[in-house]
């Protein structure tokens, strides 16, 4: 085992993409995972694969939204484990449409997962991080922080909202914990499977023609977990070389 021993990381959408392969690779290091997502069988086929190859994880339902269901995932993970070091936020959702299209829900569905579930994250594991005297949070943002393209405003909007809110966090907490910003590129998820208008849908298509593999970001998060205590990686931005 390496420097993951003994450490015991949280990850949200831990089902696919970003989230399973963060999982694989923590748990390869030997950092202790707690696996969370609505999906539940897939969760508990990658609890599986992850124990079949030596490391250890737990998995529990988990609907990022419903902040007392993610303060039960931490307590879940601090009563399996004794102990909740890192938190990754990565659950997110894409349905990219014009504002003039006017889909309000598909607005208010990114507002909820995207922004009050990092939000929600940070409520239900602060207290205990403060309490033990060190944390970690890593939010995964997105390049779309930093850029807005057409079809994406209320992405971006939202995915910006991270980047803020982890900035503030960071300034607020003295060292105790830390605080990390991943900013992926475009990169291979299912996030684009949940774009109902035609246009942004055909648009995302050509846009990830190029595309990162989820361990890519995986690696990312992993350098960054991986610090030693006095080290606190702001923010890293992974993008496909090809993209400028």
């Amino acid at each position: 085992m390496s420097d993951g021993t003994e450490k015991t990381v949280l990850i949200t959408g831990a089902s696919s993409g970003i989230g399973q392969a963060t999982a694989v690779r923590l748990a390869a290091a030997g950092y202790r995972v707690v696996l969370g997502a609505r999906r539940t069988e897939r969760l508990a086929e990658l609890a599986e694969q992850l124990r079949g190859a030596g490391g250890s994880a737990e998995y529990r339902a988990l609907d990022v939204t419903d902040a007392e269901d993610f303060r039960a995932f931490v307590e879940f993970a601090l009563e399996r484990y004794g102990r909740v070091d890192v938190v990754v936020n990565n659950a997110g959702v894409m349905p990219l449409s014009t504002l003039d299209a006017g889909l309000l829900d598909e607005w208010n569905r990114m507002i909820d997962v995207n922004i009050r579930g990092v939000l929600h994250g940070i409520a239900a594991a602060l207290p205990l991080m403060r309490a033990q005297g060190h944390g970690h949070f890593v939010n995964v943002a997105s390049i779309g922080a930093h850029e807005v393209v057409p079809s994406a405003a209320v992405y971006c909007g939202t995915k910006y909202a991270v980047w803020a809110i982890s900035e503030g966090l960071r300034q607020e907490s003295g060292g105790d914990v830390r605080v990390s910003v991943i900013s992926p590129g475009v990169t291979e998820s299912e996030l684009a499977d949940s774009i109902s208008d035609p246009e942004a849908a055909a648009g995302m298509r050509e846009y990830r023609k190029v595309a990162l593999p989820a361990s890519a970001i995986a690696d990312a998060i992993a350098y960054a977990v991986s610090q030693p205590s006095e080290v606190d990686v702001n923010e890293i931005v992974v993008r496909p070389a090809a993209t400028r």
